[in-house]
């Protein structure tokens, strides 16, 4: 109630500062947005209760936090060893669930960049559960697993975190197509991309929808974001979790990652 219905309705709604990037009316419905996904996530993920299989619990975690979840489920590998290939299915899925979470704020904020985000980002999750149901036959015989315990999406701290970050990714993509072209984007999309996948979407949505910057480009740039971030939770997963889990991660995240960067060259 307080970000969605104090905050929001007294900012005001005009471009501010440098190349009037900024719009702070703008910036926090977008910190509503992505709460309002992650409170969606936070709620099924209550309901549910403390355990849940290996399928379930990846959505949910993707719906709240693929990155949170990878580190958590990294941990609870580390603690029982048997649990690696579990927690590999349950990261490849909250992984699947990004690019579906990328292609709902893209229809809320850029409607236009859908059509050429809805491809590659498809083909990449059809990829992504590929690999899950490779890992499930392994682990089908013992796929129920703890849901480990998550924080409130909704509460005003992270929200301002939310909205800093996305400032900052925002100004960052305007001075780098302004001072050095479209190329520096993609540089700020892997860096960002590492730890936050949101922020970069909306920012990038909000930049090129409608622009003159080609549509394509703008794909690209959040795919590349996107690809990025499993490549962080590739390696989170790889130094957090146990063996098990690491020859597991490691041998389908080379998989993904090689076919991600297949798609992101040559996807037309």
């Amino acid at each position: 109630v307080l970000i969605a219905l104090v905050i929001l309705p007294v900012l005001p709604d005009k471009d501010i500062g440098p190349y009037a990037a900024f719009n702070p009316f703008t910036a926090w419905f977008m910190v509503v947005l992505i709460v309002g996904i992650n409170l969606v996530g936070f709620v099924a993920f209550r309901l549910v209760g403390t355990r849940a299989g290996g399928w379930l619990a990846g959505l949910l975690g993707g719906l709240v936090s693929s990155t949170a979840t990878t580190i958590s489920y990294a941990g609870l590998s580390k603690r029982d060893s048997a649990l690696g290939p579990v927690a590999a299915l349950v990261i490849l899925v909250a992984s699947a669930v990004v690019y579906g979470r990328v292609l709902v704020e893209l229809a809320i904020v850029a409607p236009d960049l859908v059509s050429t985000m809805i491809g590659p980002a498809v083909a990449f999750t059809a990829v992504l559960l590929g690999l899950s149901a490779v890992v499930f036959r392994t682990v089908r015989s013992k796929t129920d697993t703890e849901l480990p315990e998550r924080e409130n999406p909704a509460r005003v701290r992270q929200a301002l975190v939310f909205a800093a970050l996305y400032a900052v990714i925002l100004f960052g993509v305007a001075a780098a197509r302004e001072l050095v072209g479209n190329e520096a984007v993609y540089a700020i999309a892997f860096i960002s991309g590492l730890t936050d996948v949101d922020a970069l979407t909306l920012s990038v949505g909000q930049l090129y929808s409608g622009a003159d910057a080609p549509a394509l480009d703008a794909w690209r740039v959040i795919f590349l974001a996107t690809l990025s971030n499993l490549l962080f939770k590739i390696v989170a997963a790889s130094l957090l979790g146990s063996p098990e889990l690491r020859k597991w991660i490691l041998g389908t995240g080379a998989v993904a990652l090689t076919t991600g960067t297949a798609l992101l060259l040559l996807w037309p």
